[in-house]
């Protein structure tokens, strides 16, 4: 029997739960990999130590916008 491979990593970033536990309820069913953050900067954090393939961003962020976000991990 052979095991399939881990899907890819999806790093979900939003502060309303809500929507959190839609985007990954919806991922994982598909087979995705997830991660959370909460914030900007628990974002970075999270994205910096575990690489994920893809990160779904939410603009609008308690401590930083999400494009603010977008520009530090692509300088990285």
């Amino acid at each position: 029997m052979t095991s399939q491979p881990p899907g890819p990593l999806v790093l979900i970033v939003d502060d309303n739960e809500r929507n959190l536990k839609l985007a990954r309820d919806v991922l994982r069913a598909a087979g995705f990999r997830t991660l959370e953050a909460a914030n900007g900067r628990d974002a970075i954090t999270v994205a910096l130590a575990q690489l994920p393939d893809v990160v779904l961003l939410d603009l609008r962020l308690p401590d930083m916008d999400g494009t603010d976000v977008a520009r530090e991990l692509a300088a990285e």
